[in-house]
């Protein structure tokens, strides 16, 4: 279990790296003279990448090893963070967040497969609540991290902290020595296929357009209809034949799409409700995500314990239970939302780690890396989709011609968002549960 903890710290670094930059974007638009839309690019390029990464890491780790996929993520993801620190222009800064990302992409994947293949079944939850806490906990801690940085020194020392990421390297190459791989050809085109689909998908989303949606709809049809007569296609089409999996990702996605946004949400409520700082916003959000982050690894231990299904009962029943609650007491003092996003955080990280556990108890042999990594890219995926519908309902909320009264007034647009997600997990409760129990009873 040693590399699981090792894992862990990468992974709070990875993570942090995704959510620091949103607290720099100011600073950077006022140095380089840019437009929103412009330095929204330093993030946007960072979730592509990584979403990308994610699953195609998730590929090649099936036919190499472990230990050579994460020294060579780690230090590209050093090179890019070297970049970044040293950028005197703005697309070195772009070239810095696009390096890091496609070497930081590695650890999402290899945090689904590691403990796949290095822990029995019996104690994979344990482990992935590990990995879930990492997950947690490098979320929390990152406008923390940034804010503080940003007050006392330059945003380019953002970049410096991801070269820590380079102390795991030695670990990851002592403990991962017992990699099965399975040599395969490579399929470039279809990988690349992919990746076009991805892109467009995700700037599709992010940016509501009709005609980037035409365009990745044609790219994913020509790429089904490439790796269905392709030999030894990048993504094989016969893991979507096994209904197990298939059915369980669709339920992930559908459990997971407004249960990624809260991150986005809560900072928003704490600003525009109850005119919060972002730094006085990361530190309410922190001791949610902190204590969740311990918990996680007890609800490792609740999945092995007494199965998946039961700590996702757990879960989702927490997320209601927070969601209802926020509802009632938004516009409220920011200190009951903190304390509220205790229960709701560890709701999150619970769900995570059952959601997790259950989808890799369908996959074998070949299969793990690609199908664990396909899970991650379409969590990002959803999360992204989420996100962007709240976007437009916070937009609307604005607008003079909001079709209710309600939405005149900043706190019950968030009440009511709330209710809904509260709905939205009881329906996914009431619907996949079942599903989830006898999936795990054969």
């Amino acid at each position: 279990m040693k590399i699981i903890f090792v894992l862990a710290f990468a992974m709070v670094l990875s993570v942090m790296n995704s959510t620091m930059f949103n607290v720099a974007l100011p600073a950077l638009r006022a140095d380089f003279h840019l437009s929103s839309s412009q330095v929204s690019w330093v993030v946007t390029s960072y979730i592509i990448i990584y979403a990308i990464g994610s699953v195609t890491y998730g590929k090649l780790a099936d036919r190499y090893k472990l230990k050579n996929l994460l020294t060579f993520g780690l230090c590209l993801f050093a090179i890019g963070s070297v970049l970044g620190f040293i950028s005197s222009s703005f697309w070195m800064v772009i070239a810095g967040r696009i390096l890091q990302s496609a070497g930081a992409s590695v650890i999402p994947a290899s945090s689904m497969v590691i403990p796949i293949r290095y822990v029995s079944a019996e104690k994979r939850g344990r482990a992935l609540g590990i990995t879930s806490s990492g997950m947690a906990l490098g979320t929390a801690m990152g406008p923390i991290v940034a804010g503080l940085i940003t007050s006392f020194a330059d945003w380019r020392y953002l970049f410096a902290i991801s070269l820590l990421s380079l102390v795991t390297i030695p670990f990851f190459r002592k403990y991962l020595d017992k990699d099965q791989t399975h040599p395969s050809r490579i399929d470039l085109l279809g990988g690349i296929l992919l990746a076009a689909g991805v892109t467009l998908l995700l700037l599709a989303i992010t940016n509501t357009s009709l005609l980037l949606s035409v365009l990745t709809l044609i790219v994913l049809i020509i790429f089904i209809l490439y790796i269905r007569k392709a030999k030894q296609p990048f993504l094989d089409p016969a893991i979507f034949r096994n209904s197990a999996y298939t059915i369980t990702m669709i339920i992930a996605c559908l459990v997971l799409i407004f249960n990624l946004c809260v991150p986005y949400l809560i900072p928003q409520l704490l600003s525009s409700v109850n005119g919060l700082t972002s730094f006085t916003t990361g530190l309410v959000m922190f001791p949610g995500a902190l204590i969740a982050a311990i918990f996680g690894i007890i609800g490792g231990r609740i999945a092995d314990s007494k199965g998946n299904s039961f700590l996702l009962a757990i879960a989702f029943s927490l997320q209601i239970l927070t969601y209802v609650l926020i509802s009632l007491f938004t516009g409220g003092s920011y200190l009951i939302i903190m304390l509220l996003l205790v229960i709701g955080n560890t709701g999150l990280t619970f769900a995570q780690v059952g959601l997790a556990n259950t989808v890799s108890r369908t996959l074998t042999g070949p299969q793990v890396g690609v199908g664990m990594g396909m899970y991650m890219m379409l969590s990002f995926i959803s999360g992204a989709i989420g996100t962007t519908v709240l976007g437009l309902i916070l937009d609307q909320s604005h607008t003079a011609w909001s079709p209710s009264v309600l939405l005149s007034s900043q706190p019950s647009v968030f009440s009511m968002i709330f209710f809904v997600f509260a709905i939205w997990i009881l329906i996914m409760f009431a619907g996949c549960f079942r599903f989830l129990q006898r999936g795990e009873q054969k």
